[in-house]
């Protein structure tokens, strides 16, 4: 279950909530009769109508990225977009621009190859740099390199490699807060927990085992 309340269509305020029901969930109450078309909980956007304006401009983002106006290849948006969910350990994001990048007629063998990209020759030299870019970015706080923004240089334009930037960490962002509210797919047990070892046995220290000397 998420980590927050969710707003039942009973107290679902008119305008961008009530919009946004009707559209992902029909006459349901998305609460009380969860799941959407495309075989998602759905309560990313139940918990999200908690504060209907953060909804508002969480939805204004999805137009934004998919706007006429943006000049950005589409397939290079959603490898960074998919990259990011990886990245991030969002299982919610991946699993859904997976499918988006299948929507654009991207190879299965190249989704597939996302995760392990750096081994893989499946990628363009435009591909790659825009995969490197996004780990940069995701992976390591945006710090990137001075060849690496060369290689985006080389092939896109500043407005693109912009358009790039902002919607890659716009989903990093919803990566992050889908962990964190454990929001749909991402509803998931920390896999980091200790395993216990036998009864009675008490610390080892392997380190000063193996240190000692003869």
């Amino acid at each position: 279950m998420p980590r927050l309340r969710q707003v039942s269509r009973a107290e679902a305020p008119k305008g961008i909530v009530t919009t946004m029901y009707d559209l992902m969930f029909g006459s349901r109450d998305p609460v009380a009769d969860p799941g959407t078309a495309t075989g998602t909980p759905g309560d990313w956007w139940t918990v999200f109508a908690l504060v209907p304006d953060v909804l508002d401009h969480a939805v204004r983002g999805f137009g934004l990225y998919r706007s006429e106006k943006r000049t950005l290849d589409p397939m290079l948006r959603e490898l960074g977009q998919t990259r990011a969910g990886w990245g991030r350990g969002s299982q919610f994001v991946f699993s859904q621009h997976c499918k988006s990048c299948r929507a654009l007629n991207i190879a299965e063998e190249k989704i597939a190859a996302i995760p392990g990209w750096e081994v893989s020759n499946l990628f363009t030299p435009i591909e790659r740099a825009v995969l490197a870019y996004t780990d940069a970015l995701v992976l390591g706080g945006g710090r990137v390199d001075d060849a690496l923004f060369a290689a985006l240089k080389a092939e896109l334009t500043d407005e693109q490699i912009l358009e790039l930037t902002y919607i890659t960490c716009m989903y990093e962002m919803h990566a992050t807060m889908c962990r964190a509210l454990r929001l749909e797919f991402d509803d998931r047990d920390e896999a980091i927990v200790e395993v216990a070892g036998p009864q009675g046995v008490s610390a080892f220290d392997i380190g000063s085992m193996t240190s000692r000397k003869e």
